[in-house]
């Protein structure tokens, strides 16, 4: 409902080299920020752990540039930029490689800082975290986790909430063309699960409209349910995947928003691509297709100014 405010002073913990690396490039920092203070919270603690090549920004200035900037406006979003440099070392063949791991810094500033915090949000998908959520939550603390790509089963399984990466709104931009309507709205291009398919050709999915409270309402029948139901034709799906494996929380779609054909009330997707999991389509492994096919995959907008 609104005005509900269930916790008041939330810690956000962004492991940036894991969120870059596993489908999260070009993630925005002031929606996450939006999403972890959801209900009216106060961000305590606004942590970004980033890693740092001192060595190669002493050559290489458009490298040195981006990262003072993109370190900048993290810092306009309120957080705190904790940099990890690069150890450049040899081994005993000559091959030079460098080592620069943020994970122990996080987890020790996590744990330690959530005993004066009641909500922790990790962005993470790394499984080395799966003690730091139970002792967190041992504290008292609920302990929430935002990932795209390779997120830990046993992380999913531990935290209070895990919620995709993908599903946030606005969360990783969808590239669309210029005047494209606001996600959400008709014309508009988001994403989301499917949560019920007939077997008759046809199903239904669902998308978090807005970043709200009331996750759990996934009814969007319920009052003030921050989520929207939309119908889909089989015809639509993409050609990686079957309607066969449907419903499935762990296919994440992308689909543009239309309007009911012949009078009917609601929603209707087109263009329906994958996001995730990442697959090869069936037509480039050679497989017969078990749907129709459906726009290729849209690759996120990626800028330069937002990532490390």
């Amino acid at each position: 409902m609104p005005g509900e405010r269930p916790f008041s002073r939330v810690g956000v913990y962004v492991d940036v080299a894991n969120i870059a690396r596993n489908g999260g490039y070009g993630m925005r920092y002031d929606v996450l920020r939006e999403f972890a203070c959801r209900g009216g919270a106060d961000p305590v603690r606004l942590n970004s752990y980033v890693t740092y090549d001192a060595e190669r920004a002493e050559t290489d200035h458009g490298y040195r540039e981006a990262q003072h900037n993109f370190f900048s406006l993290l810092r306009d979003f309120g957080y705190k930029v904790l940099e990890k440099h690069v150890r450049w070392y040899t081994d005993e063949s000559g091959n030079r490689f460098g080592k620069a791991n943020a994970d122990l810094d996080m987890a020790v500033d996590a744990l330690l800082q959530s005993r004066n915090i009641e909500s922790v949000l990790l962005a993470t998908g790394d499984g080395d975290f799966v003690r730091v959520v139970q002792a967190m939550q041992n504290f008292g603390c609920r302990v929430e986790i935002v990932g795209f790509d390779n997120v830990s089963f046993d992380l999913r399984r531990e935290a209070d909430l895990f919620v995709s990466g993908y599903l946030v709104p606005n969360l990783l931009p969808v590239n669309v063309p210029k005047g494209t309507p606001p996600w959400g709205e008709i014309g508009a291009r988001v994403r989301g699960v499917c949560y019920m398919h007939t077997g008759k050709g046809y199903g239904f999915l669902r998308f978090l409209k807005v970043i709200d409270y009331g996750l759990w309402r996934v009814d969007s029948r319920q009052p003030n349910s921050p989520y929207e139901t939309v119908f889909f034709h089989d015809s639509q799906l993409p050609q990686e995947v079957s309607y066969q494996e449907l419903p499935s929380r762990n296919i994440i779609f992308e689909f543009d928003l239309a309007k009911a054909e012949n009078g009917e009330e609601g929603m209707q997707a087109k263009n329906m691509s994958l996001v995730a999991p990442r697959r090869r389509s069936q037509s480039e492994t050679g497989l017969r297709p078990g749907a129709g096919s459906g726009a290729s995959k849209a690759e996120p907008a990626q800028p330069k100014s937002e990532n490390a």
